[in-house]
């Protein structure tokens, strides 16, 4: 694995941070210089704010490499008193390198931002960004800076790294995001077709790019919904949690895999790209805690199915939901309940889509679905690649069979969930958006 340039890896990088970080206020911190083009796409993908973390690491002064502290904006200042001690540097000494190195600071903030602000950091996740790293060092003084500026949480995103700078780096950041951390390892750009130095100019012309790029809401804006919610099945209460942007085109339901729940992180990441989309989202749990616990309800592709259908009709009684076309979106087992679902005569549902699903498992259920069907299988899933081929057969609604090249059964290679969100988005918008409005009894 390799990367052609810092844009091509921090695309692959994106889709990653992505999925782990789905839901969080994110603001994403290159490391000038090379890490500004990695930075740049990852915080594009996510819609969120780009900005450069300045620090300078303040070395001992017979040996500039070896750090006894560093030093940020805002009067960000980090000492390490032991270093300090064993190289026998004065408070003197180190006041003195400081001194020297804040001036560099300063130029090299005002070089890159100009009149820009800072971006606040206060109680948001930061995540720095290098193009790589070889012994971590700046990116744990980084890591220091960004706490002290308030960061509620630090992530490291790093495209290659070696072995041992991204073990360092898991003691200083909460969460180190590396998808290339190989054995051996002599250089950084040695993992890069195209591995040339880049120019403060490009550092400034994507900063300004980015600060006037328009921002996605993070909060909810007026008119939409966005909240926790319950359902009621039977007995049963199931928690949920609903969100439905501004002139939404559809709803779509997520029925997750067996042991998994409404907190799935891959699907709040596709829900995430559905919201983008103009799709609303119902996220939540098909079983209670009790029922859960017991692994026959995990497999019962009927009760699943019964679950997804009394979701659909809480969203048929809802002001706010009740005119917009609905589907499915169904992982593992997920999928099948999904399926027999949307076969049931009563069944309005309009589109489905299967990531990684078992389609097998419903049955002689397929001859009867209706509703558009997209079936997403990783390549090196070959197994359920296979099953997925058989169940196509039976389908006599529209239908397509996609495959992720490369792949796996949880779509955890990079760029791969990210495809999966893509595929799904314009599949439900496709179909949803152009379907009949629901009557309203």
């Amino acid at each position: 694995m390799s990367y052609i340039n810092r844009t091509d890896a921090g695309r692959r990088l994106a889709g990653e941070v992505a999925r782990r970080l789905a839901g969080q206020d994110v603001v994403v911190l290159g490391l000038p210089r090379g890490g500004v083009p990695v930075a740049f796409e990852i915080a594009t993908a996510l819609s969120a704010p780009l900005d450069v973390i300045v620090v300078r690491k303040i070395g001992v002064p017979f040996h500039p490499e070896w750090a006894m502290g560093a030093i940020g904006e805002d009067g960000a200042r980090i000492v390490h008193q032991r270093a300090m001690t064993m190289a026998g540097v004065s408070e003197q000494a180190f006041a003195e390198v400081e001194e020297r190195e804040r001036r560099e600071l300063e130029r090299r903030i005002r070089q890159f931002r100009g009149d820009r602000p800072r971006i606040p950091l206060r109680g948001r996740t930061a995540v720095i960004v290098d193009d790589g790293v070889a012994t971590g060092s700046t990116a744990r003084a980084a890591c220091q800076v960004a706490r002290h500026l308030g960061a509620s949480r630090v992530v490291v995103a790093i495209p290659v790294g070696a072995p041992d700078a991204v073990a360092r780096l898991e003691e200083e950041a909460d969460e180190v995001i590396c998808p290339l951390v190989p054995e051996i390892f002599s250089a950084i750009g040695q993992w890069y077709t195209d591995f040339t130095q880049t120019p403060d100019r490009e550092v400034t012309e994507l900063l300004a790019r980015a600060a006037a790029r328009p921002r996605v809401e993070q909060t909810p804006a007026p008119g939409r919904v966005d909240e926790e919610v319950e359902i009621q099945a039977g007995p049963i209460r199931l928690p949920g949690h609903v969100t439905v942007p501004e002139r939404a085109v559809g709803m779509v339901v997520f029925a997750h895999g067996s042991g998994s729940g409404r907190h799935s992180p891959r699907n709040r990441y596709v829900a995430a790209e559905l919201q983008r989309g103009g799709l609303g989202t119902l996220l939540f749990d098909l079983l209670s805690e009790a029922e859960a616990q017991d692994r026959e309800n995990v497999f019962d592709i009927e009760l699943l199915a019964g679950r997804l259908a009394v979701a659909a009709e809480w969203i048929r009684e809802r002001p706010e939901t009740a005119h917009l076309p609905i589907g499915y979106f169904g992982a593992s087992t997920g999928a099948a309940a999904a399926l027999v679902a949307a076969a049931s005569p009563d069944s309005d549902v309009q589109a489905v889509v299967s990531r990684g699903g078992r389609p097998d498992l419903a049955g002689e259920a397929l001859e009867s679905v209706r509703a558009a069907t997209l079936l997403i299988v990783g390549g090196n899933d070959v197994h359920v690649l296979d099953v997925n081929r058989q169940a196509q057969v039976r389908l006599r609604s529209e239908h397509r069979l996609t495959i992720v090249p490369g792949a796996g059964h949880l779509f955890e290679e990079p760029g791969a969930l990210e495809t999966v969100a893509e595929l799904a988005r314009d599949w439900f918008v496709t179909h949803l958006a152009s379907a009949p409005r629901p009557v309203q009894g």
